[in-house]
């Protein structure tokens, strides 16, 4: 089975949307992660539908699937990064978030995109964080039961610094239809589960996967090459599953360079599981010299 791959749009902020499908089509991904944002399909503008029709029109012409992103910074708030969430404290925020989730998933069905992903949110100084688990899981609860309704697959991704910030914590969520949006590159920030035991371990909770390099305890995506990941061996974990879905490339900083850094990382991806020359493949089980006279193993 061939793993199938797709570029994440934050990494491509200095483009156009359709300029940014088509880089990434060009490259020979297999989708896009698409972050709504206020430059590409804003979901708050006045023409919304149209412009989810066009963008599904540009992605059936070019043939690739898509994933439904929604980290822009700030999207609902301008003056604040990533505010409101899930856990703010004031009710109108969270609902407004709750509201810009929901619009997410309509976007993702105009697109028959393969996954909403999204994430808990900070609690601010002085919120009780018992309390701020009840809003979560309120929340949760209808985003849930709005992508079920509409045939749309909505899921979780635990994020550093975050109420949800662990696998164990997204695990201990009781949540009928929510799925996980598995970060593999968090793995080595929050140094719970290797990436590729993480893979095997929750296969059949995952609803969406994204790669990176990053470098042990610090939350910077990198690209392949610069930090710490295994690459090969979680892509070697996707395998072992049977995954089907898009693996999303997020290089979020990388914008500036996106017309190099496209092609880059799925070449890296391409490739980074071919043995050197002569030279066995890092996890390979070696062979033992065939001793004459006796039958191989």
């Amino acid at each position: 089975m061939t793993l199938r791959f797709a570029y994440n749009t934050n990494g491509t902020a200095n483009h156009r949307i359709e300029d940014a499908i088509r880089l990434i089509g060009d490259a020979g991904y297999d989708g896009v992660a698409l972050t709504l944002d206020i430059h590409h399909l804003d979901p708050f503008a006045d023409n919304w539908v149209v412009e989810a029709d066009r963008v599904a029109s540009i992605l059936a012409r070019l043939e690739l699937g898509s994933v439904i992103e929604t980290g822009a910074r700030f999207l609902l708030d301008p003056t604040a990064k990533h505010e409101p969430t899930l856990v703010t404290a004031d009710a109108t925020g969270r609902a407004r978030r709750i509201g810009f989730l929901k619009r997410a998933i309509e976007i993702g069905k105009i697109l028959n995109a393969e996954a909403v992903s999204f994430w808990a949110g900070v609690p601010k100084p002085g919120v009780d964080h018992g309390e701020a688990r009840g809003w979560l899981i309120e929340g949760l609860r209808e985003v849930a039961d709005f992508a079920a309704e509409k045939g749309v697959v909505a899921a979780l991704e635990p994020e550093p610094g975050m109420l949800i910030e662990t696998l164990d914590d997204f695990a201990g969520l009781d949540i009928p239809g929510l799925h996980l949006a598995l970060d593999t590159g968090h793995c080595l920030v929050t140094q719970e589960r290797d990436p590729a035991a993480a893979v095997k371990e929750f296969a059949p909770r995952i609803g969406t996967v994204a790669i990176e390099d990053m470098k042990r305890g610090e939350h910077i995506h990198l690209p392949f090459g610069e930090g710490d990941m295994d690459v090969a061996s979680v892509l070697d974990a996707l395998d072992a599953i049977g995954f089907q879905k898009l693996v999303c490339v997020e290089l979020s900083r990388d914008s500036h360079r996106a017309d190099v850094m496209v092609g880059q990382a799925l070449e890296y991806l391409r490739t980074c599981r071919r043995p050197g020359p002569g030279l066995p493949r890092p996890d390979a089980t070696p062979r033992e010299t065939p001793v004459p006279g006796l039958p191989n193993a």
